[in-house]
């Protein structure tokens, strides 16, 4: 049974609760992350995200989203869930900006996080694990922009929202 943090607004831990039943049409504020990946180029990585994900199924999002578990960091929640959703370690990581979200997709699920957005490199080869991710691409971050620009309902809510949080910190970026 994996667990996951809920929170107050300020981000306080006030409790946990099972991660398969977290997620719901009243889903409780909770304690997540998002990590954005780049290759040597600066293209990112995108994934798909798999047909049995109860919330936002078959949607195109960042590398890799998830939950820290107690007494755990973004951090290292997000080298975990790399490893574990793309076979994948990451050489930095970076939390570059805290995000709050909350969407609901076609079908009542919500998601409702609290939720830094993490900037990392890797110049390995994923192996992704199929009932995660059911595609990947890189992608240069200007063709990603257009992308969401274009089609927007291709890509989750939260990552068409963090991508614009992350071009506003693009000197950070560099820095990595």
């Amino acid at each position: 049974m994996e667990l996951v943090v809920l929170v107050n607004e300020n981000d306080q831990d006030i409790g946990r609760a099972e991660k398969d039943a977290v997620h719901t049409t009243t889903t409780r504020l909770h304690r997540g992350f998002s990590l954005f990946l780049f290759n040597q180029t600066w293209e990112v990585m995108l994934t798909q995200r798999s047909r049995w994900k109860k919330a936002f199924p078959d949607i195109w999002t960042n590398t890799v989203c998830g939950h820290p578990r107690p007494d755990e960091t973004a951090v290292a929640a997000a080298q975990r869930r790399l490893k574990e959703e793309l076979g994948m370690v990451a050489t930095t990581i970076e939390e570059v900006a805290p995000y709050r979200y909350q969407f609901t997709d076609q079908n009542g699920i919500m998601e409702n996080e609290i939720c830094p957005i993490l900037v990392g490199r890797s110049y390995a080869y994923p192996k992704p694990n199929l009932n995660e991710v059911q595609d990947w691409k890189w992608v240069p971050w200007r063709v990603f922009l257009q992308e969401i620009e274009g089609t927007p309902e291709s890509f989750s809510p939260w990552c068409r929202e963090e991508a614009k949080i992350i071009e506003d910190k693009l000197q950070i970026l560099k820095g990595l």
